[in-house]
């Protein structure tokens, strides 16, 4: 049995839902890899909990952010004021978990700074932040070579689909001609409520309330978290060296709902799409707009809350791959996929 210690950075959504899984998967993969996970540390926006000797109890961690609580109330380990930062820079452990907010317009903190500090200690880190690849896409991965530590990031694209694997790994040997995806569920969201006649107001906060749009949503809406996801893609999959400034982006804030709604009654279904398309010098255009897609479009068919993925390849055929993902736990799931994929 190997042991393997956890710090869990981010306690929100996917932290406090991870935390759920590990508990849930504590015997599984104690029985199916031999691999015991332990937390020995965690921490929020208001403190932290560290136990090195005993670890923290996922189920009760997940506990107390549920009831509104933080990880610093954890008893006897639990201490208010205490950065991740620090607790980052100081933890005995294997793995670092990020799972802070992305916080583009803050230079990507304190995700950042964390993921630097574990890996110039040598340990691995798993995150679904997509902050700090958009950000330090090649640092990271050159401080990850210098001290023998790996970096995984499947679940910064489109939640619990696969799909950097899928391009990275299962793609090997290929030349990517085109890829689409549709990785940002909530635009799909809202444009099928407009789609069936309602107002922006009344589709936006239905969005808020069904959990799939945050803040004012501009994020989203307006195709940033679209573009940053295309920014690793292209990084990960297509290695063409990207930035935020590399791709022509279009938001769904100026699209008419009318439009929407004639787009329905051709058949067609409008989804904000991410594209790379392969030029003759081996480079890629890299666009992000609202486009309808017919029914016979291979992400055409996708639900409110599926994304989806296209590879179309020179050896492999085309390849699309679709998840539903009615709650955040796939997200979530994603960094226990990333540590198995370290150590399995």
């Amino acid at each position: 049995m190997k042991t393997v210690r956890l710090v869990l950075v981010g306690l929100g959504n996917l932290g406090r839902r991870l935390c759920q899984v590990l508990d849930a998967k504590r015997d599984d993969l104690r029985q199916r890899y031999d691999l015991d996970l332990v937390l020995v540390g965690a921490a929020d926006s208001r403190g932290a909990a560290y136990d090195p000797l005993n670890g923290l109890d996922p189920a009760q961690v997940a506990d107390l952010k549920v009831d509104g609580g933080t990880v610093a109330d954890y008893p006897g380990v639990g201490k208010r004021h205490w950065l991740a930062p620090a607790l980052v820079g100081t933890a005995e452990a294997d793995v670092l978990l990020e799972a802070s907010p992305v916080n583009l317009g803050q230079g990507a903190e304190p995700g950042l700074s964390c993921i630097r500090t574990a890996l110039r200690r040598g340990l691995h880190v798993a995150t679904p932040n997509k902050g700090p690849l958009v950000v330090a896409y090649q640092e990271l991965h050159e401080l990850a070579a210098e001290h023998d530590a790996q970096l995984r990031f499947d679940g910064t694209v489109a939640g619990g689909l696969p799909a950097l694997y899928l391009g990275q790994r299962d793609l090997r040997g290929a030349v990517i001609e085109r890829m689409e995806a549709v990785p940002n569920l909530c635009t799909g969201y809202v444009m099928d409520m407009l789609a069936d006649g309602m107002t922006w107001q009344d589709a936006t906060e239905r969005a808020h309330d069904a959990g799939v749009l945050e803040g004012d949503g501009s994020w989203d809406l307006e195709g940033w978290d679209a573009a940053a996801k295309l920014v690793i893609l292209a990084n990960a999959v297509l290695s063409q060296p990207t930035t935020m400034d590399d791709v022509d982006i279009t938001g769904i804030t100026d699209l008419d709902p009318e439009e929407l709604q004639a787009a329905k009654a051709r058949g067609e279904r409008y989804r904000l799409l991410v594209g790379g398309e392969r030029q003759s010098d081996g480079s890629y255009t890299l666009s992000v707009a609202p486009v309808p897609l017919s029914s016979d479009h291979a992400l055409g068919h996708l639900g409110p809350k599926q994304m989806g993925i296209l590879y179309e390849t020179d050896i492999f055929g085309t390849i699309t791959a679709i998840i539903d993902e009615p709650t955040p736990v796939p997200s979530a799931a994603t960094m226990l996929r990333d540590v198995l994929d370290i150590y399995v």
